[in-house]
């Protein structure tokens, strides 16, 4: 790799520091705040010293992170969908029985009325995808976290890609291994003794948001 010898003993020395540098938190006002954030910090730093190898640790610990957005960002979603549910409901219901007087509008033969419950069918519809694309949106919010930690600790690094032999910044190996963390969740999450539980109220519900 160009850069792996320069990457791994910068990455050697970086890990004898603490990773909390309290010039990035001056602006927080609460002592409990920054020893929250400490905390976090110091958690996720240890995701990366779980190998004696430099580059290893990077896709590990990397990988370990991703899948915590994923889990954080569902169980957004689940709370969200549940405060939510019986307005989704009601939007969902108020859809169907729209498309349903327009059709019996439609073969009666009556023009006016077909239009006017069209119309609210398409209201209904809209009104209830943008709540669902914003529910499903509602699991990003952890990776602006991460990734912001990632440009602090490894903005200055580049990564080399194995088999590849050329290096890149941290954003592409977070959005790679993001994409197999949310892949390898919905393969497990029928297993997780809440997920499971979330899972059943959506495949109960005729209409639901897409699960992972």
């Amino acid at each position: 790799y160009p850069n792996g010898h320069a990457f791994a003993r910068a990455a050697r020395a970086w890990a004898k520091f603490t990773f909390y540098d309290p010039r990035t938190y001056a602006a927080a006002s609460r002592v409990g705040l920054m020893k929250l954030l400490q905390t976090a910090d110091s958690v996720i730093a240890s995701f990366y010293m779980i190998t004696g190898d430099a580059i290893l640790n990077y896709y590990i610990g990397t990988f370990l992170l991703a899948f915590l957005t994923v889990v954080i960002g569902e169980f957004t979603i689940s709370l969200v969908y549940r405060v939510n549910r019986p307005h989704l409901q009601k939007i969902d219901d108020h859809l169907s029985k729209m498309g349903d007087l327009s059709q019996k509008a439609l073969e009666a033969g009556d023009q006016k009325s077909y239009q006017a419950c069209n119309k609210e069918a398409n209201e209904a519809f809209g009104r209830s995808f943008f709540n669902k694309f914003g529910l499903s949106a509602a699991s990003l919010w952890p990776c602006f976290f991460a990734l912001a930690w990632l440009q602090h600790h490894f903005s200055a690094f580049e990564i080399p890609l194995p088999l590849f032999g050329y290096d890149v910044g941290y954003f592409p190996t977070f959005v790679v291994l993001y994409i197999a963390a949310r892949l390898f969740f919905g393969k497990i999450r029928h297993r997780l003794p809440y997920f499971r539980g979330v899972t059943d109220m959506l495949m109960a519900d005729p209409d639901k948001p897409k699960a992972s």
